[in-house]
């Protein structure tokens, strides 16, 4: 017997995102915080809440060589611009001009739930 994931059954659509920057030169370590910072700008097109906010970005690792690997996931896996999620998560980032690389993945566990959600979202979305 067969063993599904939840993955077998989505539509086809992108589950990452990476970008490569040419003229990379490094010139100090990007911080945690600086990433959130600008992840935190990309709205979510159909909550008037940042991805952030949402609890919607799972992982931010930052190698000592500012290669950013950001693990994201979407509050419903058949959300009609889940494929341009991951992009825009990682574009945010890009203006951060001292990185080597980004790279955003889409995962689909854990699942999402709205207890992920930090406390000015739930203010913001009336949920407690």
């Amino acid at each position: 017997m067969n063993d599904k994931n939840l993955k077998d059954f989505l539509p086809d659509k992108n589950s990452s995102y990476l970008k490569v920057n040419d003229n990379f030169e490094k010139s100090g370590i990007i911080n945690k915080s600086e990433i959130i910072d600008c992840i935190k700008t990309v709205m979510d097109p159909e909550i008037p809440v940042n991805l952030y906010d949402l609890g919607l970005i799972y992982n931010i690792k930052i190698s000592n060589n500012n290669e950013i690997k950001i693990e994201m996931t979407l509050t419903n896996p058949n959300c009609p611009v889940a494929g341009s999620m991951p992009e825009s998560v990682g574009k945010s980032v890009e203006k951060l001009n001292n990185f080597k690389s980004i790279e955003v993945s889409l995962v689909w566990e854990p699942k999402w739930h709205k207890d992920l959600m930090s406390d000015e979202a739930k203010l913001a979305l009336d949920i407690f």
